[in-house]
């Protein structure tokens, strides 16, 4: 349902503040073909209230004949900004860059933030960014999951459709998504609610069960008859099961490269106020499904690049797979049993 612009700059008013914005600083927002006009104009309005110099800079879009969907998650890795050397010196010259054009996955996104500039990402519709504005509970609960993380030496998942993973932990740091950017250098995305990382380099192993009512993103579907993954050394090696099986088989050999098969994020869902539900009730171009990313209680781990925490498997192949009534432990911890979150060790 639409919402209005008081409401939605109220919204970004709400993220801008929560992500430090004072009066004097630069804010440069990233726009491209796809950008909603609205989310676009409140953003524009609430950054000028808070006394920013607000710029815009838009880009032609880039990768439409490689890509295999109009999803700007469905190839990754090279973005406006690859070679662009004017615009990227604008983004790092900024002390904040409100993508709402998709830079994910990419050496560009980066180097800005290694010049110290924030980015925050809100790229869903109007109407569910103000759904979920992120709140410092929320924070906190992401917080502290990305604490237990860093101190442990393995995630295990299991289930009872038969998923049985392990994946040892501690070459890589946790990444915490909690929807607006409060440190230099950092970069979020609004919505969100999740913990990850990335597990040891070919040293994941066990099977998968994408169980019915699962998700496949970018594909925006929910499977309708289990599909099995084999993972051996942090790679999949084998994909098992009928139609949703053979379409994300196909998918994946249409990028001809082996490390779209490695094991990539792994984390949990903490927000509460998104739902697996959701994505259903949009059409596929209307949305990057955010609600089945980050609902609280899921198991999501992807396939594909590691190059966000500084990893070089830049590969265009990027899925994310949440999945529901999955059990969680962090070495001997429970932070998720059947799908539901353990209440007391996200505090």
């Amino acid at each position: 349902m639409p919402i209005s612009d008081h409401e939605l700059t109220g919204a970004w008013s709400r993220v801008l503040d929560l992500s430090g914005v004072k009066p004097g600083q630069n804010v440069t927002i990233l726009t491209g073909p796809a950008t909603h006009p609205q989310t676009l104009r409140c953003a524009i309005h609430a950054a000028q209230a808070a006394g920013a110099f607000v710029n815009r800079l838009d880009m032609l879009p880039v990768n439409g004949a490689l890509s295999h969907s109009r999803d700007p998650l469905a190839y990754v890795g090279s973005t406006p900004l690859t070679g662009n050397r004017a615009a990227m010196e604008m983004c790092k010259a900024s002390d904040l860059v409100l993508d709402l054009m998709l830079l994910l996955f990419s050496p560009e996104q980066a180097e800005i933030l290694d010049a110290g500039t924030r980015i925050l990402l809100a790229v869903e519709p109007p109407e569910v960014l103000a759904r979920m504005v992120p709140t410092m509970d929320e924070r906190d609960a992401v917080q502290a999951g990305a604490r237990l993380i860093e101190r442990s030496s393995v995630m295990r998942v299991t289930s009872a459709s038969g998923t049985d993973l392990t994946c040892p932990l501690g070459q890589y740091p946790a990444v915490m998504e909690y929807g607006f950017v409060d440190e230099p250098g950092r970069w979020d995305h609004w919505p969100s609610g999740f913990v990850l990382t990335w597990p040891n380099e070919q040293a994941t192993s066990g099977t998968i069960v994408i169980d019915r009512g699962d998700i496949l993103l970018p594909q925006k579907s929910y499977v309708a008859a289990p599909i099995t993954l084999t993972v051996e050394r942090g790679y999949v090696t084998c994909i098992e099961g009928g139609l949703d099986a053979d379409l994300l088989r196909d998918y994946m050999e249409g990028f001809d490269d082996p490390e779209g098969y490695a094991i990539s994020h792994i984390g949990w869902g903490l927000q509460k106020r998104a739902r697996w539900s959701t994505m259903g009730l949009y059409d596929k171009e209307q949305t990057i499904a955010m609600d089945a990313r980050a609902f609280a209680g899921n198991f999501l781990f992807s396939l594909g690049p590691n190059t966000e925490v500084g990893g070089e498997r830049n590969t265009a192949c990027h899925i994310d797979i949440p999945l529901r009534h999955c059990t969680v432990a962090l070495d001997d911890k429970l932070v998720v049993e059947n799908g539901r979150l353990v209440e007391e060790v996200q505090a």
